[in-house]
């Protein structure tokens, strides 16, 4: 009991301080780019923090056109249905396996360190894959590639949340997520660019270039300052609050609002030690409890589950479906949809704050919905009308002669 009556005290102690940490956010009309410390520092996060979500976007994107070059897919003998799939799926199989290792060390070395390590680690996984003589080589490249990146992404969307200011903190968040969408753009132009090489040079230099986003965040990550959340939570207050007075009140030590951000860490800190204390069986215990576990639970899995991994994964296999077989056209279609998809993430990014989040997540879902509806009908007529084409003989033997034509174009 006086431990409940301790963590409701904490609770409520908190949330006067964020309440005042909000209206001293408001008070300032001082724009981002009018404070000299705080532009450098959203500057210097397009390299490191958002440049993590480039890596990802890379992988899928590339991934995808590479499927779209004759070099790899004949390096690789044309990987179909099980193997393709292993192919994609061990980037995801690595960042299950790294995931219980993450909050060690995002919380024991901190958030640069952990950048940089994750970082490291995809480097090693690209430049094995790059020198892939086999598919074994190549599937093991991209575990490592996967284990490396869930270090980079807790740690750095974590930074940026505890690095920046509170009336910027959400749109940055979201341009965390729009980034994904420029390391696709860029590998898909790449694969644009390789396809018709016929060295296999031609999926190596994609592969080759998957560092460069890892090689930036090595690079500049130093550049950075710690999280004062958790230099707070190691016991470094005066470094938390030396940070925070550079960069949220350009050096004014004796900033009001940086006092109260401070407070704020050191009573959610708090609040968490005494929230650690509780086990599952208390979460389990109550039905509003096991609402919103299940809730959080599945939301992420739900969201991945939306059929977006077939898109970023095997959009080359999905257009042979519906009748695009041309490589260069599926290269030209995966940079297109890249391209519009980082315009609506942008702008989703940039106006997140104006629309309630659960419509937004409504909307999304039941677009894609209607998409793949879409494509479900196309590839159901193509399989048709093929039937029906080779119902006849004349056309059936016009079909084989096309085939034949393609196979010898293509050798």
């Amino acid at each position: 009991m006086a431990s409940n009556d301790r963590k409701e005290d904490v609770d409520a102690r908190r949330q006067s301080v964020d309440a005042l940490v909000s209206q001293l956010a408001a008070q300032d009309k001082t724009p981002w780019y009018k404070k000299p410390n705080l532009r450098i520092m959203y500057l210097v996060f397009l390299p490191t923090c958002l440049g993590v979500e480039m890596t990802s976007g890379f992988d899928a994107s590339m991934m995808n056109g590479l499927q779209a070059v004759d070099s790899w897919d004949t390096f690789f003998h044309s990987p179909r249905s099980t193997l393709l799939g292993l192919m994609s799926a061990m980037y995801s199989l690595g960042a299950i396996v790294c995931l219980p290792f993450v909050p060690l060390v995002t919380d024991g070395l901190g958030r640069r360190r952990a950048i940089f390590l994750g970082s490291v680690i995809m480097i090693i996984g690209a430049i094995i894959q790059t020198c892939a003589r086999n598919f074994a080589m190549f599937v093991v490249a991209r575990l490592i590639i996967g284990f490396g990146i869930p270090f980079a992404i807790v740690a750095a969307s974590s930074l940026i949340g505890e690095l920046s200011y509170p009336k910027e903190r959400a749109i940055m968040g979201s341009l965390f997520n729009s980034c994904y969408f420029i390391g696709s753009i860029i590998a898909a132009g790449v694969t644009l660019g390789t396809f018709a090489m016929k060295s296999n040079w031609g999926w190596r230099l994609p592969s080759l270039l998957q560092v460069l986003p890892s090689v930036c965040q090595v690079a500049f990550v130093w550049f950075l300052p710690e999280s004062p959340r958790w230099l707070i939570s190691r016991g470094r207050g005066e470094e938390a609050f030396a940070i925070l007075a550079k960069y949220h009140a350009e050096g004014d030590l004796n900033s009001e609002f940086v006092k109260a951000e401070y407070v704020q860490i050191e009573k959610t800190l708090e609040l968490e030690k005494e929230t650690s204390k509780v086990g599952w069986v208390d979460m389990l215990s109550q039905v509003g409890m096991r609402k919103r576990l299940v809730i959080a639970a599945f939301l992420g899995l739900v969201t991945q589950w939306s059929g977006n991994g077939l898109v970023s994964y095997f959009l080359a296999r999905i257009l042979d479906n519906v009748g695009v077989t041309d490589n260069r056209t599926k290269n030209l279609i995966n940079l297109a949809n890249t391209c519009w998809g980082f315009l609506n993430a942008t702008f989703f990014a940039l106006t997140v704050s104006r629309f309630k989040r659960r419509h937004i997540y409504l909307l999304c879902t039941i677009s894609l919905l209607l998409v793949f509806t879409g494509w479900t009908i196309v590839q159901k007529k193509r399989v048709e009308s093929e039937i029906q084409k080779d119902a006849h003989p004349q056309a059936r033997e016009a079909n084989t002669e096309k085939a034949s034509i393609e196979k010898e174009e293509r050798a």
